[in-house]
Parts: structure tokens; sequence; C-alpha cells
């Protein structure tokens, strides 16, 4: 039987046969990986995602590691709120499967084919592209791109058995020696903190770590840990051998290792960048120079310079900022040449480039490479859909955007996009010009043509919305020369006049409708206002008149087109004139007026739009007048005197904000003619409390022959005392405005206050400033400052329909003014109000961002597309108005003011196209007049011809000349610029313009 030490002997035997067995076994699976490889490459196979239609709630996001958000995959769900918010939908989503969404909640970074460079691409409608920015720029597409040199040095300093061929299965994530080695340095790091630390990680692992874990570092033994396990997964995904995964490893790396940032360039991925924006080196000339065989002495010093610094940038990975900064250079050439010699004695490269690359310092690009600055005007409409995606995305910067992993189709045409910014570049050639036509009486003059900027937008309408097929301008600037500026745009704004007329008359017969003869005779007798007086007894004239009938007799009402009288409107006297003095003697239908763009009709059609609207208000305006006892008229007397004290202290405000106290009252005091009286009222106000010596000192300081004596002093400051004397007549004994004076005293106390802080103090103030307003014996003057609120009132009426018409800016001029252009426009305000006549009063939403689509080919793959469109979609002018417009406007191709676009355009079966539109000229000035209404000073500020038009039912849009600044007074052209312009670019739009319809679903 066998003894007890039989069995001990046994069981150790069997014990240390099972370890040397697991040992071999973990010392094999260390080299093959191959129970590994099984078991992840078949748990990496449900590892899947598919794109869906609609959102998905069940997605996940990635973190917020550098390349997550770089790429914008870790805000897709900022992105998904903004967007609904903005009217998108999720058209298309990923649909991850259970077993991904579980590995990722576990903390594994998704396995998929991430993108060597990515960045913002925008397409036009068909798919052309516009804009395409990829990041890095500079890459290799494969292994066999990279020079064997370059492999094998950075295998030799990261990751030497990665390529190894032994074992085609064996783990890229991990080298077990360097991972155990990194083990044993954990405890040796508590010993002796000064020892050398061993790296443990492989390629693999830091690809994982500088992407995907938060910024980019390991923050603990778990983040490693997560690491290594997010490595081993990705690489086992497509099956158990890793050979190709091992080779793609390096060209990831190569392409993506952070190297720090660069001022006027950003951040730096990827060997590629890092070459061009450290050093300067072209990229691809750098490889083809890693690859030769240097022939002679040059040859290899060439490529001694180039494997230098590609050796320095893999070196620099382990500190990017520390070694690429001014103050790490030094050690980073002396890291490369210890370097250098290992290399040579491993062999990775001879000992003639080894001595070489020594011999020659790394000599760094000192100022950022130049950054080719792509042409504004070939790129203004693409840099207005950057802009836009701003907004709708949250973004801060266009930095940030062109990284984003996002494609963008848009509505634009870049076929015709070309061919107008083609044309557009000609007319800045003085021979070119002429030879399109462009030279002539109004039009061009010897003027340089280069200096006037040309915009262009063309929309199509379709059923759901107004879609940008053209946004092209020449200003060599950011700015948006449609939709950003204010302009002077002349007698375009008679179309915002005109139809305001109309709407009246609209909603009048809507009104009385139903009104019998005698009622409307009856009413028309008490009719408080021309065009009501008028609308009634042409109703009463014509019973069961329609809404159409009495609007085309509306633009057969007669007016007078003499020059002759003088207006009271905007506070004053004003005279006005025709551009055609022919025309000065003449009376003239609405419609011939618009026709011919007549500008005293329409400034007497204002008058009468303006005075409809002071009846239709809460008070007659001749009881108002009439009734010095009218309960109203204090209330409007209040407000004339905090709007018109509030225009002077704004101006005030302007000459006196920046300045010290003391320096604010020596303004003032040299603005006075230097007598004892006005100096002390000036300094009592401003400085009620200062003793009398400080009166002293500001007298003599201010008076050229020295104060008046120490006795006169003093009586002056008893008599000036302010608790004695008004504001007003303090003011007055100044010489002053009494808010002027105010203003000086408020900055001695309020010297940190702003405007709207002064405003708001003020106001006791401006109504004391016009006490002598609310006298009885003033009743003419107070008539005048009602009169003048009266008309305000109205004009605030009129902005209320020019807004809802798309009317950009957030007041008018109250002037009759206005109806001629001196309340500004913008091109592309009044191409939106040709798009709603267009479509019979209904105004459509405008799109020029289509579909939107993030991550495309991963697992946070998410699509956008614009939703209800046709929930933006409203009726905000009576539809008979719109028609009887749009039948004017192709009167003034037809016979007026636009004569020349007249057979422009033909359809494709060579039938003339019907156009029409509204022209305008800005002669924008600025003009100071002196007593007696003389002026003395004019200078042109700019000048500008416009054109708004349509063509056909379907295209819609606006021409725009401008020349800015005084070199406008050079140029003499008027609107026919804008119209001959059109006429000139009707073969690059004919191809568009005869395309099948397209519309906003397009492409979804």
């Amino acid at each position: 039987m066998p003894s007890a030490r039989f069995y001990r002997w046994m069981t150790w035997g069997m014990t240390l046969a099972l370890a040397t067995g697991a040992g071999a076994a973990l010392w094999q699976e260390s080299r093959t990986s191959a129970f590994q490889s099984e078991v992840l490459a078949r748990f990496g196979r449900d590892l899947t995602w598919k794109i869906e239609p609609g959102p998905n709630p069940d997605i996940r996001f990635p973190g917020n590691g550098p390349y997550d958000a770089r790429l914008g995959h870790a805000a897709i769900p900022g992105f998904v709120e903004r967007l609904i918010a903005a009217d998108y939908r999720v058209d298309l989503q990923a649909r991850p499967s259970q077993q991904l969404r579980d590995y990722m909640e576990f903390g594994g970074f998704a396995p998929y084919p991430e993108k060597i460079s990515a960045g913002l691409s925008i397409r036009d409608q068909m798919g052309n592209p516009l804009f395409d920015a990829r990041y890095p720029e500079r890459v290799y597409a494969g292994f066999n791109e990279v020079p064997k040199l370059v492999a094998d040095t950075l295998l030799f300093i990261e990751n030497r058995e990665l390529l190894d061929t032994t074992y085609p299965n064996r783990n890229p994530a991990v080298e077990w020696d360097r991972f155990g080695l990194a083990l044993i340095n954990i405890p040796l790091k508590f010993i002796d903190p000064d020892s050398p630390r061993a790296g443990g990680s492989t390629l693999a692992t830091q690809i994982e770590k500088y992407r995907h874990s938060p910024e980019g570092r390991t923050g603990s033994g778990v983040e490693k840990l997560r690491q290594m396990m997010s490595a081993s997964v990705r690489a086992y995904k497509g099956g158990t051998d890793t050979t190709r995964v091992r080779h793609q490893i390096v060209v990831d790396y190569l392409n993506s290792t952070p190297l720090s940032a660069r001022p006027g360039i950003g951040e730096v991925n990827g060997l590629g960048d890092g070459l061009w924006a450290w050093y300067g080196t072209d990229f691809v000339l750098a490889n083809r120079i890693l690859r030769s065989q240097p022939r002679t002495e040059e040859d290899l010093q060439v490529q001694a310079v180039v494997y230098k610094q590609v050796l320095s940038l893999l070196l620099a990975q382990r500190r990017p900022s520390a070694y690429l900064g001014g103050n790490g250079r030094k050690a980073l050439n002396d890291l490369a040449n210890s370097h250098l010699t290992l290399l040579e004695r491993a062999g990775v490269v001879g000992a003639p480039l080894a001595d070489a690359a020594r011999f020659f310092p790394l000599r760094f690009k000192e100022a950022p490479p130049d950054i080719p600055e792509p042409s504004f005007v070939e790129q203004k409409a693409t840099n207005a859909i950057r802009a836009r995606l701003l907004g709708m995305l949250g973004m801060s910067s266009l930095y940030a955007l062109d990284r984003l992993d996002l494609a963008v189709e848009t509505t634009l045409d870049q076929p015709t996009q070309a061919r107008v910014t083609e044309t557009l570049k000609k007319l800045a050639d003085p021979a070119q010009a002429a030879a399109l036509g462009l030279v002539g009486e109004r039009l061009l003059n010897n003027a340089d043509p280069a200096r006037i900027v040309y915009s262009v937008t063309l929309f199509e309408r379709t059923a759901e919305a107004n879609l940008v097929r053209v946004q092209v301008d020449t200003l060599p600037q950011p700015l948006d020369l449609n939709e950003g500026a204010k302009l002077d745009l002349g007698s375009t704004a008679k179309l915002r006049t005109l139809v305001t007329y109309l709407e009246i008359i609209a909603r009048l017969h809507e009104r009385y409708i139903t009104r019998e003869n005698y009622e409307l005779e009856a009413a028309a007798l008490e009719a408080p206002d021309r065009l009501t007086q008028w609308v009634l007894r042409t109703m009463a004239a014509n019973p069961g008149i329609g809404i159409a009938t009495i609007l085309d007799q509306a633009m057969e009402r007669q007016y007078s087109a003499s020059p002759g009288e003088r207006f009271f409107t905007g506070g004053g006297l004003h005279s006005f004139g025709n551009f055609d003095d022919k025309d000065d003697g003449r009376i003239v239908t609405v419609s011939e007026a618009f026709r011919h763009s007549i500008n005293l009709v329409f400034i007497r059609i204002m008058r009468d739009i303006v005075n409809h609207y002071i009846a239709e208000g809460p008070d007659s305006r001749d009881d108002l007048m009439d009734d010095p006892r009218h309960p109203a008229r204090r209330t409007y007397l209040a407000q004339f005197a905090d709007q018109e004290g509030s225009a002077y202290l704004n101006k005030f405000w302007s000459d006196y904000k920046g300045l010290e106290p003391e320096a604010a009252l020596d303004k003032l005091a040299k603005r006075l003619r230097s007598t004892p009286d006005r100096l002390s009222v000036v300094f009592r106000s401003a400085l009620p409390t200062a003793p009398v010596e400080e009166l002293s000192l500001f007298l003599n300081r201010h008076m050229p022959a020295g104060g008046p004596p120490e006795a006169q002093v003093k009586a002056l400051f008893d008599r000036y005392n302010p608790d004695n004397w008004s504001l007003n007549d303090r003011g007055y004994i100044a010489g002053v405005h009494p808010l002027e004076l105010w203003l000086v005293g408020y900055l001695q106390d309020s010297r940190q206050a702003q405007r709207r802080d002064m405003l708001k103090d003020s106001s006791a103030s401006r109504q004391e400033s016009y006490k002598w307003l609310f006298s009885s014996r003033s009743k003419r003057a107070q008539d005048t400052r009602i009169g003048i609120v009266l008309e305000e009132e109205a004009f605030n009426r009129i902005h209320e329909e020019w807004t809802r018409l798309g009317y950009p800016f957030g007041s008018l001029i109250a002037s009759y003014a206005t109806s001629i252009g001196s309340s500004a426009d913008r091109p592309g305000a009044l191409a939106e109000l040709m798009g709603i006549i267009l479509n019979d009063g209904v105004r459509l939403p405008t799109l020029r961002v289509g579909r939107l689509h993030f991550a495309a080919n991963t697992p946070y793959e998410t699509s956008f597309v614009p939703a209800r469109l046709l929930d933006g979609a409203e009726q905000v002018m009576a539809p008979e108005v719109a028609r009887v417009v749009r039948r004017h406007l192709r009167d003034i191709v037809d016979n007026g003011t636009a004569r020349r676009v007249k057979g422009a355009f033909t359809s494709a079966d060579g039938a003339e196209m019907p156009v029409g539109g509204k022209t305008g000229t800005g002669d924008h000035r600025f003009e100071r007049y002196g007593p007696g209404g003389v002026v003395l000073e004019s200078r042109v500020v700019n000048r500008t011809a416009t054109f708004v038009f349509y063509i056909g039912d379907r295209f819609f849009g606006v021409i725009t000349a401008h020349v800015h600044g005084p070199e406008a007074a050079e140029y003499r052209f008027t609107s026919a610029l804008a119209s001959q312009l059109l006429k000139i670019l009707a073969p690059a739009l004919n191809p568009l313009l005869n395309a099948d319809t397209q519309t906003a679903e397009r492409g979804r």
C-alpha cells in the first residue's frame, strides 16, 4: 500500500505538472493568441449596427475623447435638440445591436473602421462639391504608401513585434514582455520615483488612448485596461487573422498621432500635417525622398534632413507640447540624435544616413506655413452656408465646424453658380464690360468698373419652400451684401408702398362689401381720409364690385407728379423731385407712375397711406387739433418730448462719452461764448455742491482775460444756485440745449453709466426741458408736434405691414421719403417680397440647407432633413393683391424702366418667358443744411442699382450693383445697370431655368 509520502510527492508532482502545463499554455497563448483570437472574433461578430429610417431612442454615443469631440460624434445628441427646434427631423439613424450597446455601456470604445481623415463636406442640389474640408489633410491612404524606413523606425521606437508574421492571429494590443516590465515598474516607482519608466503601451492601445480616452490621457489603471480591451476587440472585429489589422494600425498611428498645435493652423495631427506645420516640408516629396536610394552626397544630406524631421515627430508624440514648443526643441534634437545611434546599432538605418542626420540640427519653420486663402467671391455662397450652420448647430467657430464629420446637402446649383461667378468676374475688366454691353448712358462710364460690387441671388419656388439656387457677390470680404448690408435701394421701395396701398384698398373692400349703397354713400361723406372715401364712392357707384376689379381701378387712380408742393413730413418741410423732369407737369395714374417710377406720385400715395392710418387711430385728428382741452393732447405732447429729448441726448452722449468728468465740463465750457454768467451757470449746474473757490478757478481757466474779482465771483455763485432756476432757464442763460447741460452734470456723478442708464435716469429731465410746450399759449407749436407724433404712429403701422412681408429692419423713417427709399432695405428681403408676390401672397420658408448627415458609416450615424415645411407657409398678402402687383411688375419689363430685359429668357420650346420686376437707384448722400435750407455740405456715401425680378412662375431673385465710399461720386449708373446685367446673365441662367422643376424633397 502506497505510503503517505508517496501521495505527497504525487500531489506535488501533479501540481507542478499542471502549473507547468498552464504556464506553457499561457506562454504559448501570449505568443500565438490562439484562444483569445477565437473568443474575441466570435464576440466581435455580434458588435454590429444598421441604418434604418427615423430616430432611434436606444442609440449610444461615445464619450468626449479628442477624436469623438473633434468629429462631433459626441455632440450629436445636442445637435439633435437644436435641429429639431429648427424644424428638422431625424430621417435616418444607426441601430446598434444589443451586444454593441451592452459593450459600450460596459465601457468599450465602439469597434468600427475609423476614418483616416474627416471634415465638413457641402454639396449642391445634384451632389456636386461646393466645399470639402479634410483633417488631417496629408495622410497615407494605405500601408503600401508608407516608406519602409518610416515604418521600421516607428516599430523600433514603439512596437517592435507588431508586424511579426510568425503568428498571424497575434493580438496587437499587448506585447506581454513590455506589459510585464511595466507591471514590475509600478512598485519600483514607489521605491524610487526617479527610476526610468517602462511603457507597456502598444501602438493599438496608444491610438485608443489619444482618440477616445478623456483628454487623450491614461488617467488610471482602469482606463489602461479599457484601452487594451477596446484595442483587442477592434483587432479581432474582422476575424482571427490580424495581419491586415496590424498593418492598418501603423497607417492609423502615422496619420493621427497628436503633434500639439500652432497659432494660425490649430491642432496638428499625423505625420504628414506635422511635417508641413512644424518644418514646412512637403509630405509627398518627403515620402519620395525617403523611398529613394541616395546617389550623391547631396541626396544623402537631403534624405538625412527629412528623416530626422520624421524621427523627431515620432519621438515628440510622447510630450508634443513640450518638445515642439520653442523651449523644448533643443531637447528634441538631442533625443533624436541619441535614437539615431540606437537605430544604427539595430540596423534600421545605415551609418551614412545616421551620421548625416546627426550632423544637421532640426530647423523648425518659425512662422506657420501660409494657408492658401480661397477667393471670397467664389466661396461666398459656401461661406453663407457655413455661417448658417454655425447658428443651427450652436457652434462658436468655423474652425470647429470644418472638423465635424458632417456632409451637408444644399439647394444651390453649382454649375449655375460657377457660370454666374465667371461672368461677374469679367465685369472688372473695362474691355470685357464694354463687350458685354454695360458701358453707355445710365450704365458704366469711364470710372473704374473693378470698384463695383455685384450681387446676384436666384430662388426657385416649389410647393413647400423657396430654394436658394444661386448666391453670388463680388465683395472680396466676408460680409454678405445680399443679407448683411443696409442699403439705399431707391425706387424698389415703391413696390413695398404699392403693396401697402393695394392692401388698404382690399381691406376696405372687405370691410364694406356687405353694406347697402345708401350706407356706402353716407359713409363716404363722413370718410376721414381720401382712400376710404374713394373706396366707398367706388363701391357705391358699382354695386357688387369684386375685389379684383376695384384693385384694377385703384391702379388707375390719378395723382399729380408736380414737384411744386412742399410737404410737412419727418418733422419739417420737404421738397421732392422726379428723376425725369418731363413728368413734372403731368397728372398720371398709379399704374403709369409705377411703370416709369415717378417719385412725386408715390410721395402723395404715401401721404394718403399715412393719413389713412392716422384716421384709423384711436383719436380723431380734427378733434385733437381743434380742441385745445382734448385729453389726448397732453399724452401726445409728452410722447413727443420723450422722443425728441431722447434723440438730443443720444447726440450729446456721442459727443461726451468716454470723457472724464472734468474734461466733459471743459468741453462744454469751450463751446460757450466766455462770459462770467454763462460759465457760472454751466459750472453751478454741473457741480452744484462745489465751493465758490472752485468756481473762481474754473472762470480763470476759461476766460482769456482772467476771471472777475472775488466779490463778483461770490455774487455769481449765489445768483446761479441751480435751485433758483429751472433747467430750461439755465440752458437759456448758458446758450446751450438744457439737456446737454443736464448730461454734463449727470456725467460728473455717473462716470461709469451706460447709454441705457442715462436714458432711464433722464426721463423727468426730458419732460422738464419741454415744459414750455405744454403751455396753452403754444397751441400752434403743440399742433405741429402732435402731427409729428401722429405721423410716427402711422409709420409704426406701416412698419408692421412691411415687416410681415419681410422688411428686415426694426423701424422706418417717419417721412414720405420712405416711399422712394429713404428707410433703406436689403436685396435679400426684397427678393423675399417678390417670392410672396409670385406665390399669390403666401410666404414660404426659405431653404438653403437640406440634408445634414453626421458620422456616416459609424454606429453614431444620424441624418436630418427639413420637417414640416408647409407649416411655415403663411398667407401674408391677399392673393388678388399679389396677382395685380405681379401683372404690373411685368408691365415694367414690357413697357417701363426695365424694358431692356424683355425677351432675354426663353423656354426650351423657344417661347418667351414672362419676366417682371422693379428697378431702383440709390444715391446715398450725407448732406448738412444751414439756415433757410441752404446745403452747406454734400458728399456721396454710396451708389446702388437694384433690380428685383421674377422669371416665369418658378424663379425670382434680385441683382444689385454697389459702389461704397466717396469714389461713388465718379459713377453715374442707374438701375438700368442691374437690369442690363440680368440680360447678360441670361445664358448662364437659362440651363437652370429650363431644367425640370426641383423640389424641397429632392434627395430625401
